[in-house]
């Protein structure tokens, strides 16, 4: 079976130093396979692929997507 993704890309903007994102894989066992580390400003451009399913971020940041912008509550 061959997997499909749509390419759309993410951004994520830390508002405060420390922000963690976490890429986690696709397929029966869902795993961590890749982590950043933003500080305060700093903007990482993402996007999900045949292997990233999921992205987990942890701290206070904004995402934009497609879809629009979400704030995390932290």
């Amino acid at each position: 079976m061959e997997m499909t993704n749509n390419n759309d890309y993410i951004v994520i903007k830390a508002k405060e130093n420390g922000v963690q994102v976490f890429g986690l894989t696709r397929g029966q066992d869902t795993k961590f396979h890749h982590t950043e580390k933003l500080d305060k400003g700093e903007i990482l451009v993402v996007q999900f692929t045949d292997h990233t399913s999921a992205m987990k971020i942890r701290g206070k940041a904004q995402v934009q997507t497609k879809h629009g912008i979400v704030d995390t509550d932290n």
